[in-house]
């Protein structure tokens, strides 16, 4: 992976004092650290707590196994760059670093969704659920969100990648996100610019509206159960799993549903540190909060 024009990029990162970087960096890794754990956590209860051996709870495994991927495709390089105060990151290390970042998101949106249907499922089929979320159903939904992010991100990716860099080679973010690459371009990146709305439209759009079909119908199906136990039982399953993706749609909407992001890029560090960093650490916290399940589960790990 080389390109003619440039051979490593500076990322300019937070425009702050240095002690205030050293702030940040210590922040953030603590944060990190915290994501890693609480995530491997929740992996491994998962794994080990047959109580938890449910499509919901497999869902829930994918989603920590991807929070730590998808944070571990930024902080390591921004934290060394926070610390060192080396700006510098490959050409290669740049594309690598934005593909992973935009794969894994990919992949990420399509799994909540899933998770939604598993929920409409549970809650308005319920004599039927087993039938329709068998084993082998659950792993093709999983390996359909992977192959799926794989290809909605991969030839933006390679199209980027082949673009000539003749501006500058100085990033106006912390990581290698698409538009403040695509601003350094001096080629014609209109129908990369188009593409990346359009994909990013279609993932984002699609997957809140199929989320808020599912919960419409899980709404009106809850409302009809008796019990003020029982409705309360199944609202608290699905808050979780609702608080998660409208964060996360709300913020990739705000940052990657716009027709140019040239003209904002300033205003997108602190959404993309939310998405990088914050979320995946909020994610598992959200669920052991708010789940009695896994809370029953990770007390008993501990005992």
């Amino acid at each position: 992976m080389e390109n003619q024009s440039v051979s490593e990029f500076i990322l300019l990162g937070f425009s702050i004092s240095r002690q205030g970087e050293l702030l940040l960096a210590f922040l953030f890794l603590a944060l990190y650290v915290a994501t890693l754990v609480g995530n491997m956590t929740i992996l491994y209860i998962v794994s080990v707590d047959k109580r938890l051996h449910i499509p919901m709870y497999f869902f829930l495994g994918n989603l920590s196994m991807l929070d730590i991927f998808f944070t571990s495709a930024i902080s390591p390089q921004l934290l060394w760059n926070l610390f060192s105060e080396d700006r510098s990151i490959s050409f290669a290390g740049c594309i690598t670093q934005c593909y992973f970042y935009f794969f894994l998101g990919t992949v990420e949106f399509l799994l909540l969704t899933s998770m939604s249907y598993d929920r409409y499922a549970a809650v308005c089929k319920p004599l039927q659920y087993h039938a329709i979320m068998n084993s082998q159903v659950c792993i093709q939904m999983v390996l359909g969100c992977w192959v799926g992010g794989f290809l909605f991100v991969l030839f933006p990716t390679i199209m980027t990648s082949r673009l000539s860099y003749c501006k500058s080679n100085i990033i106006n973010h912390f990581f290698c996100d698409s538009g403040p690459l695509l601003v350094l371009s001096c080629s014609d990146t209109r129908f990369i610019e188009l593409m990346d709305f359009v994909l990013s439209s279609l993932v984002i759009i699609c997957s809140l509206v199929v989320t808020l079909i599912s919960y419409m119908y899980i709404i009106s199906a809850v409302m009809h159960i008796s019990t003020t136990l029982g409705r309360a039982k199944a609202f608290n399953t699905c808050a979780t799993h609702l608080t998660i993706i409208a964060i996360s749609c709300s913020i990739s909407i705000f940052i990657y549903v716009t027709p140019s992001q040239k003209e904002t890029l300033d205003i997108h560090k602190m959404p993309a540190v939310l998405t990088t960093i914050v979320c995946p650490f909020l994610n598992p916290v959200i669920f052991t909060l708010k789940n009695d399940m896994v809370k029953q589960a990770l007390t008993d790990v501990l005992r």
